[in-house]
C-alpha cells in the first residue's frame, strides 16, 4: 500500500468509512451554489448493503447542475447553470475519486442545463435551457474540452407565455446506434432529432427535423428502452409521460400513448423532472415536484405502452433528479429544497420502493449520478 503519512487523521477516518463502505461504486452529486452548497459532491455506495459514506466536495464549481462521465471513467464533466454558461471537464483521481478541473468552455447560451457523452468517449453534447440551443464539442485525450464544432439555435414559442415565450432545449439523449440525436424543447413543445456524426462530433437536422406533442406539455427528459424500439418523455408542464414508436433506420418518433404522472384526485401545482428504466426494462420511474413523489410504471414488454402501478413519496420537497444503482436495487432521490438524498431499496420482481431510511445532507442537489470502476 502506498504511504498514507500526508492523510490528516479526518482524512484517515473518511477513508476508513470508504473501505467499510465498499471502494467500487462512487456517486456523484451535481448542486445548485447560491444557498451553501461549493460545487460537486461524492461519497462512496455498497450495492449490496445500500450503506452510504458522507458527501464530499469533489470539486469547488458554480452551479454544476447535471453531469455525465466519460466511458473511461477517466474524466467527468458539469454544465454550468449560470447566465453566462459554460462547461467543465475534470480529471478523476483513481484513489480518492476527487476531481481536479482541466479546462472550461462556453456552453454556447444561457444556463446550460444537461449534457451527454456520446459512447466512443470523443464528443460532449449539451443543452442551453434559457438560451435555446444545442452545442457539441470535441473531447480530448486528456479529456480536456475543444472548440465547440455544432451550434444550433432554436426558434419559435408555445402557448404557455410565461414558460414558452422562446426556446428551452432541457435535454440531449443519444439513440443506441449512436445515429441521432433527440433534444427535448420545452419551450417549443418539440422533440429536435439530429443525425450525429461520430466521427465529426457534428449534428445536422434530421428529415422530418421534429416531432411535435400536446401544447403546454413542455418536453423535459427522454429515454430510450433497452432495445431501443421505444422512447418515453416526460413532459415537465402536463404532468405526463408519453410513449413513442422508435424508427431506429429513419430516426422518427410516433407518439402511441400519454399516461399522467399525478394520483387522482391530486389538486394544486405540479411539475415533473426526471424519467428513467430500471435495468430489467420492465419498469419506469418519473418524478413529480409538487407531488413530491416517485411514480412507478410497469411496461408492456411487445408494444412497449405503460400501465400504472404506484406512487411514493420522496419524502422531502422537488425531487428534481433521481438515479438508479447499475444493478437495480436501489434509487436515489435528490430533493432539492429540503437538501438531501433519499434512498429506496427496489423489490426486484415488482418495481417496488421500499424507504430505506438513510439520508444524506446537500445544499440543494439536482443530479445523481453513479459510476461502478
Amino acid at each position: 500500500m502506498k504511504t498514507l503519512r500526508w492523510i490528516t487523521v479526518t482524512a484517515l477516518a473518511a477513508l476508513s468509512a470508504v473501505l467499510a463502505c465498499g471502494a467500487d461504486t462512487l456517486v456523484y452529486l451535481g448542486t445548485y451554489t447560491d444557498k451553501g452548497s461549493q460545487g460537486i459532491y461524492s461519497f462512496r455506495f455498497d450495492p449490496a448493503t445500500g450503506q452510504m459514506t458522507d458527501p464530499v466536495l469533489a470539486a469547488e464549481t458554480p452551479a454544476p447542475s447535471f453531469l455525465a462521465i466519460d466511458p473511461t471513467k477517466k474524466f467527468l464533466y458539469a454544465v454550468n447553470e449560470t447566465g453566462d454558461g459554460s462547461v467543465t471537464s475534470f480529471a478523476i483521481s483513481p484513489a480518492t475519486g476527487r476531481l481536479t478541473q482541466l479546462n472550461q468552455v462556453p456552453s454556447g447560451g444561457k444556463d446550460p442545463c444537461h449534457l451527454v457523452v456520446d459512447p466512443t468517449g470523443h464528443t460532449l453534447i449539451v443543452a442551453n435551457y434559457t438560451g435555446g440551443s444545442v452545442s457539441s464539442f470535441p473531447l480530448k485525450a486528456d479529456g480536456q474540452l475543444g472548440q465547440a464544432v455544432t451550434f444550433i439555435q432554436h426558434h419559435g414559442s408555445s402557448v404557455n407565455k410565461s414558460r414558452q415565450e422562446a426556446a428551452h432545449a432541457h435535454e440531449v439523449v443519444l439513440s443506441h446506434d449512436n445515429r441521432f440525436a433527440i433534444v427535448c424543447d420545452l419551450g417549443l413543445d418539440k422533440l429536435m432529432v439530429y443525425r450525429f456524426d461520430a466521427k465529426t462530433g457534428k449534428l445536422t437536422a434530421n428529415d422530418p427535423p421534429s416531432v411535435s406533442v400536446k401544447p403546454g406539455s413542455g418536453p423535459r427528459h427522454f429515454v430510450f428502452d433497452s432495445a431501443g424500439r421505444h422512447g418515453y418523455l416526460i413532459n415537465e408542464m402536463g404532468g405526463a409521460v408519453m410513449v413513442f414508436d422508435w424508427d431506429a433506420a429513419n430516426g422518427t418518433l410516433r407518439q402511441t400513448q400519454t399516461v399522467s404522472t399525478l394520483p387522482r384526485g391530486f389538486r394544486g401545482e405540479n411539475t415533473t423532472a426526471e424519467i428513467a428504466i430500471h435495468p430489467s426494462g420492465r419498469f419506469l420511474y418519473g418524478s413529480n415536484r409538487g407531488d413530491d413523489s416517485i411514480v412507478l410504471f410497469g411496461i408492456e414488454p411487445v408494444a412497449g405502452k405503460l400501465r400504472w402501478i404506484a406512487r411514493y413519496s420522496t419524502g422531502g420537497k422537488t425531487p428534481r433528479n433521481f438515479a438508479i444503482d447499475p444493478a437495480g436495487k436501489w434509487l436515489l432521490a435528490a430533493n432539492q429544497d429540503t437538501d438531501g438524498i433519499v434512498e429506496f431499496e427496489i423489490d426486484q420482481n415488482t418495481g417496488a420502493l421500499k424507504p430505506a431510511k438513510r439520508r444524506l445532507h446537500v445544499s440543494q442537489p439536482v443530479c445523481v449520478l453513479f459510476t461502478v470502476r
